[in-house]
Order: structure tokens, then C-alpha cells, then sequence
């Protein structure tokens, strides 16, 4: 079964004086990437929901979201000393290279270094308590996000199924109407080829035939046709492979455009360059569809 790409699910827990809420949103992309944005007391779990996440997409861009609550009573801000001692040796290179540029920058304050980045934290007890559930609770997230994106793909398989008839019944009527165009267009070179012999003196028959049949060999569309064909088989099979197809699907949609761009260029008809329009713009129609599929 296809899925498609855009989904979005979220999940709450709690425990004892914390309270939480992840939420997963997924959209169209060429591959995959993921973007998670989590509290620093929690930022340890990143490379655990990276991970999960890797292991049940391959396409799109997932972004991956986590507030975290603590009632006031939870605890006390806490310094970090390993992200000060960072912080600080970075503070006295700074200070150390202006000196040898001859510049003078004035002392940081206490307050500089406190406002930087996980130097002042929450205690960190807790919140390492607290990683099995935040992840037991991440993984429903993301199980309900890759839900979503099955259920999504059942209606895309009913669209994408659609236009697939629609092309393979518009290919059929351009098989019919150059059949008539057959007709037709021997009538005119026939008529041509007298008016040539007519009116042309000296002309070689042989020739001038040889350039008719030039024409009609230009103009013929059984190798575009019997590609549409093709192109039909490969989309259904795709379809029913399911999985992700989506690059591949993409692929012959740019095909299926070629094959119609060259059928209107040869059609000299009224019928069949309808017929190739209707093509063109049911394929465009599907080729936004597959967009959406992973």
C-alpha cells in the first residue's frame, strides 16, 4: 500500500510534576528530513527519535516537537558546569585573540554567561527520569503520524487509480482517431502527390512520393501510443507494489508528459490534438497527486 506524506499527530503524557505534549508533523519532501526541536533538559533523547523516525519513513519532512511542562514545585534552576566551563574557556579565546588584534572588549558579566544556552538548566534528575516515558510516548506519536499517512494513501491510490483509466481510455481514443486520421491523410497525400504531377514539370514520381511517405512516417504516433501503454502497466504495478514509489511514480508522470507533448506535435487532427490536450492535462493532475506519496 502507498502513504502519503503529510500527516500530523500528537500525544500527551504526564508524571508526577511534569506534563507534556509531543507533536510529529509530516509533509511533502524529496527525501527525508527530519527536524526535532527539544528542551535542553530532554536534547540527550534527539539522537533516540532520529533513530525512530529513520526506521519507519523514507520520505518527507518530519518535524518532530516536544514542550515540556514542570510544575514550580519540580525543583530549582541548577548551573551546568560542563557547559559553563565551554562557554567560559570560548568567553577568554575571544579575549585572547582581540588582545592580539589590538582590540579591548569589555568583561563579561556574570549575568552574560548565565543568559548563554544550558549554562542554567532544570535539575537534570528529573528529567533523565523522565526519557523512558517521553519516549514510550514519542513512539505512539509517531506510530499514529505513520497511521495517518496509510489512511492518506488509500485515498491517494483511489485518485492516482483514477487518472491511470483516465489515460489509458484517452491513449485508446487516440488509437481510434489516428486510425480515421490514417484515412484521411492517404486521401490528401494522394491528391497532393496528382497536384505535384500536375503542376510540376519534370518532376521525379518516385521522389516525390519518397517525401509523402516521409511525412506520413513523421506524423505517425504508434511508438507514442504503444509507450503510453507501457507507461500504464509500469504505474499500476507500481500501485500495487506499494511502498515507497513515490520517485518512481514521479518519474513516469515526466514520461507519461513526453509521450502526450509528442503526440500533440504529430497529431495534424482536430480530435487527436484534443485528445492529447485531455492526455496532458490528466497527466498533470496525477503528476500533482504523486507529489504527495513517499
Amino acid at each position: 500500500m502507498i502513504r502519503s506524506m503529510t500527516a500530523f499527530a500528537t500525544q500527551q503524557g504526564n508524571a508526577d510534576t511534569a506534563s507534556w505534549t509531543w507533536e510529529v508533523r509530516s509533509v511533502n519532501g524529496r527525501g527525508l528530513d527530519v527536524k526535532v526541536r527539544l528542551p535542553d533538559s530532554v536534547a540527550a533523547l534527539e539522537a533516540a527519535v532520529r533513530a525512530s523516525t529513520g526506521k519507519v519513513a523514507t520520505r518527507g519532512t518530519i518535524t518532530i516537537g516536544l514542550r515540556l511542562n514542570r510544575d514550580q514545585a519540580d525543583g530549582t534552576l541548577q548551573i551546568d558546569p560542563a557547559r559553563m566551563d565551554v562557554i567560559l574557556e570560548a568567553l577568554d579565546r575571544v579575549q585572547e585573540r582581540a588582545f592580539d588584534k589590538g582590540v579591548t572588549l569589555g568583561q563579561p558579566t556574570a549575568a552574560d554567561v548565565l543568559a548563554q544556552r544550558g549554562v542554567l538548566v532544570m535539575g537534570q534528575g528529573q528529567a533523565a527520569d523522565l526519557s523512558e516515558q517521553l519516549m514510550a510516548d514519542f513512539d505512539s506519536a509517531l506510530a499514529a503520524m505513520i497511521e495517518m499517512r496509510a489512511a492518506e494513501g488509500v485515498s491517494l491510490l483511489a485518485v492516482l487509480t483514477d487518472q491511470i483509466n483516465q489515460i489509458e481510455t484517452l491513449t485508446a481514443q487516440a488509437v481510434g482517431a489516428a486510425t480515421a486520421r490514417t484515412e484521411a491523410v492517404k486521401t490528401q497525400m494522394a491528391a497532393a502527390l496528382a497536384r505535384v504531377m500536375d503542376t510540376a514539370t519534370g518532376a521525379d514520381p518516385d521522389r516525390v512520393a519518397q517525401e509523402l511517405a516521409l511525412l506520413a512516417v513523421k506524423s505517425d504516433i504508434t511508438e507514442e501510443i504503444d509507450r503510453l501503454g507501457a507507461h500504464v502497466t509500469a504505474a499500476r504495478d507500481l500501485l500495487t507494489a506499494g511502498g515507497p514509489v513515490g520517485r518512481k511514480l514521479d518519474f513516469l508522470t515526466q514520461e507519461f508528459n513526453r509521450e502526450a507533448n509528442t503526440l500533440c506535435s504529430k497529431a495534424q487532427d482536430v480530435d487527436l490534438t484534443q485528445i492529447g490536450l485531455a492526455l496532458k492535462a490528466v497527466i498533470d493532475q496525477m503528476r500533482e497527486q504523486v507529489q504527495n506519496v513517499e
